[in-house]
């Protein structure tokens, strides 16, 4: 299957293992838009607000069309600091965003770890995720 990976900025340093590992499964990872961007923050740092708005629209078109070409998604929910606080089972705005594409789309939406206590709890059940509980064998076809 052709699996687009999902998650925060700070959950890219998994993504090469995560990567690796569903290819061992024979599956075909998909990078996120901005994965191979080293330099991604500093660019939007510089952009003044117009720039800035316009880029995400932009990111927003571009995971409708990627998402279009995938089999599923995968959701990296790993926990975040913010502000010296762990946030377990992290999915943010952007992600939510990308689920809620793939679930538009009729794709299939795995979660790596446990749901996460958030707001939008009821929003992600909606979506039907399959929950892996760290195990990426339990995707299939």
């Amino acid at each position: 299957m052709r699996i687009g990976i999902i998650c925060s900025t700070t959950a890219y340093h998994i993504i090469p293992s995560i990567s690796q590992k569903l290819m061992e499964y024979g599956h075909e990872p998909v990078m996120p838009n901005c994965y191979d961007d080293p330099v991604f923050n500093e660019d939007t740092d510089a952009m003044n607000e117009q720039e800035y708005l316009a880029f995400f629209r932009k990111m927003y078109h571009q995971s409708k069309e990627r998402t279009g070409t995938l089999d599923a998604v995968l959701v990296l929910n790993e926990p975040k600091i913010k502000n010296d606080v762990s946030i377990p089972n992290y999915i943010g705005a952007s992600t939510f965003l990308e689920m809620y594409e793939a679930f538009m789309q009729g794709k299939k939406i795995y979660i790596l770890h446990a749901l996460p206590d958030s707001m939008l709890l009821d929003e992600i059940k909606g979506f039907g995720p399959i929950l892996l509980h760290g195990d990426l064998s339990g995707i299939s076809d």
